[in-house]
């Protein structure tokens, strides 16, 4: 069921009017059954995965809290077990749906033809929609309590909600249990002004998803399957596939925030305007937000973070960078742009005291104009690496590289003209929002009543009647 659909239309008014009359306990349980039911639409056989990891982590949840009030070193090894327990059931669930054919692919491809076939051992596996997301959250939970950040829920109830909450279930963002459990557990009153700005969201998420990415993909569709594209055509692709992918994934960010408030719940903020970045660590302060705390918080500070001098430093950054490329998809296309990011994030690090004392660009530029060119520049970067991203294999993405970097350039101003029509308004609506600081509702609900009409007015009608049929998010297939 997809937010941009007509069923989720009449599903969530009715969860939603329902919700509002029950008591607490059995809102509850109307938010696990819905979530069920509304993960259940795509393929009723994958709900036993989420009971799976459900079952698994709430239980060793409780263990590990036992055994760490025991104390002791024997009590101190099967808490560790426990953990372990956890994490290898949802990685292993994760492991044999995402990636087991693309190991047995690039397995097969190391080895001389006649010594195995891949056909012999490639299975039919489906994928099933927001495996990546809810895995990496229910790991967190156990983890949380074996580091002692967190205890465990003893209410089955409340855990399974927060694994299943349908808002947020299959494409984000990937909320940690320390902060959604407490808000399922606690009672919810209706409140017009968080019920409001659920209302300001999810029309926001349709716009940004309807009109602007559902609208550019056949562009991109059209550029990245083209047998032979001009360098120009390439170079329009990577930009109108930023503001694609963006406008896909942080409008459903948008909408599962929206329809969390509406409901009573508060998630987290996960993209907050990434294209003003100027260097990949503030990028990955603005993109994907809560991947990246937990890709920082579960992977990086594992693996030793910063402690360990800058050569270590910058093996953990890269390492970190290319699994959470792998986590995107079961493709090299997917290693290799992590592998991109990461190279950005190292060479900045690098470099950055360096340039740091640089300043004579600082004194020919105003700082306004300076940091325009350094968001422009790096922003290209970006493009360049959602072309390896949205490549469709290994040497497809190297003839793609190969014609941009001869730089032979036929302007297309249809396709430029395409682009303006799809991206100008969400670019004047981010540039006021950032430029005057109304990512929070209290000030969005300052201006005055009949600009904000009017806006709503624009949105929808660019929704209803300028709008894409209805097309699946591209964070589904992660």
């Amino acid at each position: 069921m997809l937010f941009n659909s007509f069923a989720f239309a009449i599903f969530f008014p009715t969860v939603l009017l329902l919700y509002w009359c029950l008591s607490h306990r059995r809102q509850n349980v109307l938010l696990l059954v819905s979530s069920y039911f509304f993960y259940g639409c795509w393929d009723w056989r994958f709900l036993s995965l989420i009971a799976i990891s459900t079952l698994v982590d709430y239980g060793a949840g409780i263990k590990i809290h036992q055994e760490d009030n025991r104390g002791g070193l024997d009590a101190a090894r099967r808490k560790k077990r426990w953990m372990v327990l956890s994490v290898c059931t949802n990685l292993g669930i994760l492991g044999f749906f995402k990636y087991f054919n693309f190991f047995i692919d690039s397995f097969a491809a190391l080895l001389p033809a006649s010594f195995v076939s891949e056909n012999s051992l490639y299975l039919n596996i489906i994928l099933p929609v927001g495996i990546s997301f809810y895995t990496f959250q229910t790991m967190s939970y156990t983890i949380d309590i074996y580091r002692g950040k967190m205890k465990p829920t003893t209410d089955l109830l409340d855990f399974a909600v927060y694994v299943a909450f349908f808002p947020q279930l299959v494409a984000g963002p990937i909320e940690r249990a320390i902060r959604l459990i407490p808000q399922i557990q606690q009672k919810r009153q209706f409140d017009l002004i968080q019920f409001n700005e659920g209302l300001h969201l999810i029309l926001l998420g349709l716009f940004k998803k309807v009109f602007v990415a559902d609208n550019l993909a056949p562009f991109v569709d059209r550029i990245f399957s083209s047998p032979d594209p001009t360098g120009f055509e390439i170079l329009f692709g990577g930009w109108a596939f930023a503001f694609q992918v963006y406008g896909d994934f942080s409008g459903y960010s948008d909408i599962a925030r929206g329809c969390a408030k509406c409901l009573g719940f508060e998630l987290m903020v996960n993209f907050n305007h990434p294209y003003v970045a100027v260097n990949p660590v503030e990028r990955w302060q603005r993109w994907h937000i809560s991947l990246s705390s937990w890709l920082r918080d579960y992977l990086y500070i594992s693996m030793g973070g910063s402690r360990n001098g800058l050569v270590k430093t910058l093996r953990n950054l890269f390492a970190t960078f290319l699994l959470g490329g792998l986590w995107h998809g079961a493709g090299w296309n997917f290693v290799l742009w992590g592998a991109w990011e990461g190279m950005l994030v190292v060479v900045h690090r690098v470099c950055q005291p360096v340039a740091s004392k640089i300043t004579v660009f600082r004194k020919i530029l105003p700082g306004a104009v300076l940091r325009l060119v350094k968001m422009l520049f790096f922003f290209q970067m970006v493009c360049i690496g959602l072309i390896i991203f949205r490549s469709h294999s290994i040497a497809h993405m190297l003839e793609l590289l190969q014609t941009l970097l001869a730089l032979r350039f036929q302007v297309e101003m249809d396709l430029v003209y395409k682009l303006i029509s799809y991206v100008a308004p969400l670019t004047l609506y981010e540039y006021a929002q950032y430029k005057l600081s109304m990512d929070e509702w209290p000030r969005i609900a300052r201006i005055p009543a009949w600009i904000r009409t009017q806006a709503y007015a624009v949105m929808f009608y660019l929704i209803a009647f300028h709008g894409a049929t209805a097309q699946s998010f591209i964070y589904f297939q992660f």
